[in-house]
């Protein structure tokens, strides 16, 4: 074999094992790749030293309430003491005053005593009354008789404990308006006006009921005279007097105007 055939077969094996030792490298990162991910994920760190396992905070018991899920940390409602009372019959109970359809009063009310009883909480209601009191009207032929006028028209007064159920049946009344109140709250009514209320129509001192008069007229209203020693005369009503049923007219007599009191039923308006 000459020279020049001996340097190729040379160059052939240094090329062969200079392939050879490409592959050798290859596979030997590889199998380092390999022993790095098993190490890791069997907690040994590169070198043979394990790896220090994470570290563990301490965890506040107050941040972790702070942090629990919403749900875990609603809470019902704490209702007033008159709310848990379990009898109705033993519930406080107020007068309040309820603002209804006008002339509709008794209508009304029949229907709010009627909603009640089917309703089964009776024991959280007392009375309903349409204010009114007993007064004296007269005829045209002057003939006395006695007649009930409402204190309040377009309003009624309910005894009743106030809870959501009672507020609610009462509101869902047809004719009933709401509550008198402020800030969408019912207010009870004043001992003092109910106690008006409720005695207007007792007898008096003397065992007999003190009535007022009706009077068909107001206060600066032009009347005639129809009878008596001034008829005729034109006049403006000064003052009302209900307890005796009697009125006070102004009536020009002698280019000046004097106050004369007159029965009510002894004008007529203009």
């Amino acid at each position: 074999m000459d020279g020049e055939d001996k340097r190729e077969q040379d160059e052939q094996l240094e090329a062969a094992a200079a392939s050879e030792q490409a592959e050798d490298s290859s596979d030997a990162a590889e199998k380092s790749d390999v022993s790095v991910t098993e190490e890791l994920a069997s907690g040994e760190a590169v070198g043979g030293s394990k790896a220090a396992a994470p570290r563990e905070e301490a965890v506040d018991p107050i941040l972790e309430d702070e942090f629990e899920a919403p749900t875990r940390r609603i809470k019902k409602p704490e209702v007033d003491v008159e709310d848990e009372i379990l009898d109705p019959d033993e519930a406080p109970k107020e007068w309040y005053i309820l603002k209804v359809a006008f002339n509709r009063e008794e209508t009304v009310r029949d229907a709010i005593i009627k909603q009640i009883n089917m309703s089964g909480m009776e024991g959280y209601f007392g009375e309903v009354l349409v204010p009114t009191e007993d007064i004296v009207e007269f005829n045209r032929s002057g003939k006395r008789k006695i007649v009930k006028r409402k204190l309040y028209p377009g309003y009624l007064m309910i005894y009743m404990h106030v809870n959501d159920d009672t507020w609610f049946l009462i509101r869902d009344t047809t004719g009933v308006s709401d509550f008198t109140g402020t800030a969408g709250k019912p207010a009870p009514m004043d001992p003092a006006e109910v106690e008006r209320v409720i005695t207007s129509n007792e007898d008096g001192e003397d065992g007999e009921k003190q009535l007022k008069t009706s009077i068909p007229f107001k206060v600066g209203e032009r009347v005639r005279v129809k009878e008596g020693n001034f008829q005729n005369q034109e006049g403006e009503v000064e003052k009302l007097d209900e307890a005796n049923g009697r009125i006070s007219v102004n009536i020009n007599i002698f280019g000046r105007s004097v106050p004369v009191e007159l029965d009510h039923w002894q004008v007529e308006p203009l």
